[in-house]
């Protein structure tokens, strides 16, 4: 275990829960694979977006809080998620976003590769990056490509990815703003989607708020709960403050503040999201953990009424 594969997940914040519904699953072609609850507020939703299966690499979660606030990305936050597809998956994606009329949607170039940047109704960033791999070939992305964070100083976390991750640096470049672009990719034999990092450094160091639009944090995949165990043993032996293991019901979670400012997770692959209801019917129903199954009418009662679009 030298290098960690590549991300699992990304969990950010959004407004009305509907208005992300149906974006996520209409405009961007996702499936909502579970539909449950914040464990640390249960009277909030969590929505986790994904491939058919729900597999790790594909997930995008929120957490929707319907009168949130506006927020904004800064130093000390991710920035920005990115999907791959290929060629033939580029074209076809952003004809399908151009005809949901997907907002702020352009067509620019990276180290090489077309990208397709685009907001929700939040303002988030998400990407659609072309690459020569398996991405699919349809209009609807699944699989990670990416995830952007940006700092003010990037050294130390690209330390971090370097010498505790097994991430090797890929490239650097100079965004039509001015901002420096250092790519990172993960040194895994078994690196396939999600692999890469790319730490941004903004012209302007205006900081970030908190809010809808924003993202929570960056998850990393550890194939089983041995080897997160490794994984949270070498992050502390390298000087950060990690928690112990938490059961998300869904995969066992630590958590731990990289050096510029980002909340990184580890999560594993397993048990996954079938082990509470069939992947025919994945997120139609709203899943409880234990603790909160006593509960669930008054949950129920607080939850805003949605609709899982077709």
């Amino acid at each position: 275990m030298n290098a960690i594969a590549g991300l699992h997940h990304v969990t950010a914040i959004c407004g009305a829960p509907q208005t992300n519904l149906d974006f996520y699953v209409r405009a961007l072609g996702q499936r909502l694979v579970k539909r449950t609850v914040n464990f640390d507020d249960p009277g909030t939703y969590h929505f986790y977006y994904g491939d058919h299966v729900g597999t790790p690499g594909t997930i995008l979660t929120f957490f929707p809080f319907a009168n949130a606030g506006a927020g904004r990305p800064g130093p000390g936050m991710a920035c920005a998620v990115a999907y791959e597809v290929s060629p033939a998956g580029f074209d076809a994606a952003a004809a399908r976003l151009a005809a949901h009329h997907a907002p702020g949607a352009a067509v620019g170039e990276r180290f090489g590769q077309r990208v397709l940047s685009l907001v929700d109704p939040d303002g988030m960033t998400v990407e659609i990056v072309e690459t020569g791999g398996a991405g699919g070939a349809g209009d609807v992305p699944h699989f990670f490509h990416s995830v952007t964070l940006c700092l003010a100083a990037p050294e130390p976390t690209a330390r971090l990815l370097t010498d505790v991750f097994g991430y090797r640096a890929a490239g650097e470049a100079t965004e039509a703003d001015g901002a420096t672009r250092l790519r990172f990719v993960s040194g895994a034999e078994d690196a396939e989607h999600g692999a890469v990092v790319d730490l941004e450094v903004p012209v302007t160091r205006r900081s970030g708020v908190s809010g809808a639009g924003t993202i929570h944090h960056v998850a990393f995949r550890a194939g089983t709960d041995a080897e997160q165990v490794e994984w949270q043993q070498r992050i502390a032996a390298a000087g950060f403050d990690v928690t112990p293991v938490i059961d998300r019901q869904y995969f066992n979670a630590v958590y731990f503040r990289e050096p510029g400012g980002v909340l990184f997770e580890i999560a594993t692959d397993p048990p996954g999201f079938a082990t509470d209801e069939p992947v025919e019917t994945l997120g139609e129903a709203l899943k409880l953990p234990a603790q909160y199954e006593p509960h669930r009418a008054r949950i129920e009662a607080v939850l805003p009424p949605v609709t899982v679009p077709a």
